[in-house]
């Protein structure tokens, strides 16, 4: 009996060994085996054939998204005429007479590069202004080898957008997505020509939506991703995984001038919005009253024994302007505008920009606990002065 058992155990020990060395170096010889003893059927699950093997179907490649997007994302060029700034004796006879044709004479140099979208057929093309701004030349190279010179239709500094036009046939145009739609999470590429390397494509997901407190343009809304967008990208396009565009990469955040995974967009519903408004009446016309809000901030609330905890707190009052005439004094706190409610700041001045001018509009307050209702007659708001 002894005898029987230490054979058993023998056998048992050298057959758990071979299994292990077969297990560890040829792993597929015991999944084709247990494989080939069951029969199941996985009739929920798609699956493709692909060199006579049946694969489940996953999203392992976005040639598709790239291949429809990338043909409408353009690079954009611009030069400078420096003639403007040459020296003011440069054609006076008697400095020619001594120094000749030494002084500087008109020039074109690079100004900036960067890339943009066509968004549709008749050659309109949405980018940053920052990619335009000052140029006296703009040049148009398309995925295809095709070049053109490219005439700004108009501008809006304040998102960041500007709106040129290029006369080409059988232009690709982008189809426009629903930025509002998207979610963290999503996966997204952006296209571009960062560093004037060629057209490239990276991938990443959206990191968060509604981003407002960056400080780069007096209106935010950002996309951001975590797909690189390096120097050259600005302008590009922003796509979902169909090839949608989503927004316009317009800006990183970075500490040596490449991508540390932080990147925003311009969403496609503020691209829209300005888009129309340029073409059809050449420049962007938003409302505004006169005021410097401020949130309120939990400190602020404590400190004031303000209980409202939704709104913006009226820090001043522009003299003579719109909010001034209407009775609106310093420490108000707007609740509503018209029947929509005020969430923080940023809330206000895209309510505010959204009114016509001239239209007389209520404003819900709060003042020393009591609600009060004026009527303000909106005014246009301008454009803040360069700085010189």
């Amino acid at each position: 009996m002894r005898r029987l058992w230490l054979l058993f155990a023998q056998t048992a020990t050298v057959g758990l060994a071979l299994w292990f060395i077969v297990t560890t170096l040829k792993p597929e010889w015991v999944r084709q085996g247990f494989n080939s003893s069951r029969n199941l059927s996985f009739s929920s699950t798609a699956t493709v054939k692909e060199s006579s093997k049946t694969l489940p179907i996953t999203q392992s490649s976005y040639r598709n998204a790239a291949q429809r997007s990338m043909p409408a994302v353009v690079n954009i060029g611009t030069s400078k005429d420096e003639s403007a700034s040459a020296h003011p004796l440069q054609n006076d006879p008697f400095f020619k007479k001594f120094f000749g044709d030494q002084l500087p004479q008109k020039s074109e140099r690079p100004a900036s590069s960067g890339s943009g979208v066509i968004v549709s057929a008749e050659g309109h093309i949405i980018t940053n202004f920052h990619v335009i701004e000052g140029a006296d030349s703009i040049d148009v190279a398309l995925a295809d080898g095709r070049n053109a010179k490219a005439v700004v239709i108009g501008t809006d500094p304040e998102t960041d957008l500007a709106v040129l036009q290029i006369n080409l046939k059988d232009l690709p145009a982008i189809t426009l997505g629903h930025s509002e739609n998207a979610r963290v999470g999503d996966i997204v590429l952006a296209i571009g020509n960062p560093f004037g390397v060629g057209q490239t494509v990276t991938m990443g997901i959206i990191s968060a939506m509604g981003r407002n407190s960056v400080g780069i343009n007096t209106y935010e809304n950002f996309i951001q991703t975590d797909a690189a967008v390096n120097p050259g990208n600005s302008g590009g396009a922003l796509v979902d995984v169909d090839g949608n565009l989503l927004g316009i990469n317009s800006a990183i955040y970075s500490r040596n001038g490449g991508s540390l995974g932080i990147g925003f967009a311009i969403p496609v519903s503020t691209i829209k919005s300005v888009m129309e408004e340029i073409i059809t009446k050449g420049e962007v016309v938003r409302g505004w009253i006169g005021v410097d809000p401020q949130d309120i901030t939990p400190e602020m609330a404590e400190s004031f024994n303000i209980k409202q905890a939704s709104g913006a707190i009226i820090a001043g009052v522009v003299r003579n302007g719109p909010a001034f005439h209407a009775g609106i004094k310093p420490g108000d706190i707007l609740t509503h505008i018209g029947n929509d409610p005020i969430l923080n700041r940023t809330d206000m001045f895209y309510q505010i920009a959204k009114l016509k001018p001239n239209a007389k509009v209520p404003f819900k307050l709060m003042r020393q606990g009591k609600v009060l209702s004026v009527d303000v007659v909106v005014g246009k708001r301008e454009l803040p002065k360069p700085e010189k």
